[in-house]
């Protein structure tokens, strides 16, 4: 999830600005809209989930170390939107966002990330590897093996670090940022640092995943654990269980306990990565700024949205602009709120 030293630190009020007048399928904000943020922000409401949708058949495309598995949505040839899932979710967290985009025209690609549903390492001499780094190097990778140069990225949880590192250090690539609770960018240094207590205890699960039995109870009751997790950060959303378990079968994948663990192990100091990429980590441990235009949003819900309305994080964003709070909403905001993620790519692209 979200770099720990983001989690309860800021001061003043977060930028607002307008959303898209009008979006095909959306109405205006009453129903899980995006709203300014502040004070006065209007409750973006969660309808029930349910796996009534679906993606079409996936694709699968050789890229980089990884084969990797995607969903597609929209015109071939379409402004490419790239939107990334994070942990313990997967593609599914936009199969309501995607057709949204698709109905504008965009070509919609959802990728799996590695350790999850049907990316797979092309090696099993490949080092799991699960350092940040690595991750956004996927998605390049990615885009280089569908031909495409330059994308709108999004992306919430792991995919918002992903997307975030793209756009600072290859904003070559990267057209404009939609990012749930806004710069994610780890620097490990910082890592080591202690919270206060309260904010400790929202991160349990990363100690417990430092531990030999963490490893061993994520590898026994990998389903019984992400839903725990979707309970606590999501505490308003009423998923079915059909939604759960359409989300869970990414997690069958052989790598995923792997990726899970190196990723937070990584994050803490525990565990090393790849040394092919300390120059990479070097750059981003110096928290680079974020040029491409860029819109924020928060869940008002969830455990690890700092205070302050992205205050925590504006000075990070130093182009086109806009904060959203979406009130009643947790961590996972494309799938409790839809409608308010892609109106915020739509926007954002108009920047």
């Amino acid at each position: 999830m979200i770099d720990r030293r983001t989690f309860g630190k800021v001061t003043g009020a977060g930028a607002a600005g307008a959303s898209l007048a009008s979006l095909i399928g959306l109405s205006r904000p009453s129903a899980a809209a995006a709203s300014p943020s502040g004070p006065s922000a209007g409750k973006a409401a969660t309808a029930p989930a349910k796996a009534d949708r679906s993606f079409p058949a996936l694709k699968q495309v050789k890229a980089g170390e990884l084969t990797i598995g995607y969903a597609e949505a929209g015109p071939a040839h379409g402004p490419v939107v790239i939107l990334l899932h994070g942990w313990p979710y997967d593609i599914h967290s936009y199969v309501d966002v995607a057709p949204l985009l698709a109905a504008r025209g965009h070509r919609v690609i959802v990728p799996y990330l590695r350790g999850h549903g049907t990316t797979s390492f092309l090696s099993p001499n490949t080092f799991r590897n699960a350092q940040q780094s690595v991750i956004a190097l996927d998605i390049i990778a990615l885009m280089d093996a569908l031909r495409i140069e330059k994308a709108v990225l999004g992306g919430f949880d792991w995919g918002s670090r992903t997307a975030d590192i793209i756009a600072a250090l290859w904003p070559e690539r990267c057209k404009a940022l939609v990012s749930v609770s806004g710069y994610l960018i780890t620097n490990r240094d910082k890592n080591k640092l202690p919270l206060p207590p309260a904010a400790e205890w929202a991160w349990w699960y990363q100690y417990y995943f430092a531990t030999e039995r963490g490893e061993l109870g994520l590898r026994e009751y990998r389903h019984d654990f992400a839903k725990l997790i979707w309970h606590n950060v999501s505490p308003t959303w009423a998923f079915d269980d059909a939604t759960f378990d359409r989300t869970a079968a990414a997690f069958d994948n052989p790598d995923y306990v792997s990726i899970v663990i190196h990723n937070y192990r990584w994050r803490l100091g525990l565990a090393e990565g790849d040394p092919r990429y300390d120059n990479i980590e070097a750059r981003l441990a110096a928290g680079p700024d974020i040029a491409v235009p860029t819109i924020t949003l928060d869940g008002e819900l969830d455990p690890f949205t700092p205070a302050g309305d992205g205050a925590a994080y504006r000075a990070k964003f130093t182009g086109p602009y806009d904060h959203r709070t979406l009130r009643g909403i947790g961590h996972n905001v494309p799938q409790e709120a839809p409608k308010a993620f892609a109106r915020a790519v739509l926007d954002v692209d108009r920047f």
